[in-house]
């Protein structure tokens, strides 16, 4: 939190950045696979954040585990500063995609997770983190469908603190058939974990309540 108060480029899209802060940290600090001198390694885990309209947050982990300087969050959206109101892979280290337009990280997923078991990478995870108002855009819905009828074990995490546009009878879980599904306080750390360390021989959801 402290570092994040640094980054003061974006207000707009402070809600959304905040709403992420928990799940950032406990995949970066306790989950996935992956630091500064594993970026590059084709076993590391993955991690996408469709949610790439409010990135701070993000930012904020990666400088607190060492991906890039701390320094870097103070000139946030800056002429010649590296990180963006989206965030760009060729600039950030340890960003896997450009993202931003929402409802395409989920379809990139699936084809990063897809790839990786095709390579033999089995025992390398892929996470996406979502927000609940952009399962109303992009390919979503196919590649909910996809992974399911494939079982692809990809964990998606949507980040509910119900601001989607058009709600969903059921709620989030009735949108993802055929997927495993936890729904967990956002703000718990270790209920988050838990939750995200649950592999299966098939997709997961995780929705992270605020």
């Amino acid at each position: 939190m402290k570092l994040l108060s640094r980054v003061t480029a974006d207000v707009k899209h402070s809600p959304s950045a905040h709403s992420t802060l928990d799940v950032l940290w406990v995949l970066y600090d306790r989950v996935l696979r992956i630091t500064p001198e594993t970026v590059d390694d084709p076993g590391r885990d993955r991690f996408f954040l469709s949610k790439g309209h409010g990135p701070a947050a993000y930012y904020a982990v990666l400088a607190a585990k060492g991906f890039f300087p701390e320094e870097w969050l103070d000139d946030m959206g800056g002429w010649d500063s590296p990180l963006g109101h989206h965030p760009d892979r060729v600039l950030v280290p340890g960003v896997e995609v450009g993202t931003g337009s929402l409802g395409h990280g989920l379809g990139i997923a699936v084809g990063a997770a897809l790839g990786l078991r095709a390579q033999g990478y089995l025992d390398t995870r892929t996470f996406v983190l979502l927000g609940d108002a952009e399962l109303d855009e992009g390919s979503n819905h196919e590649a909910i469908a996809y992974a399911a009828a494939i079982r692809l074990p990809i964990t998606a995490i949507v980040i509910d603190n119900q601001s989607s546009t058009h709600g969903w009878p059921g709620g989030i879980p009735a949108r993802f058939p055929n997927w495993g599904v936890s729904v967990v306080n956002g703000r718990d750390r270790d209920e988050i974990e838990r939750s995200l360390r649950v592999v299966e021989n098939r997709p997961r959801l995780v929705v992270a309540a605020l």
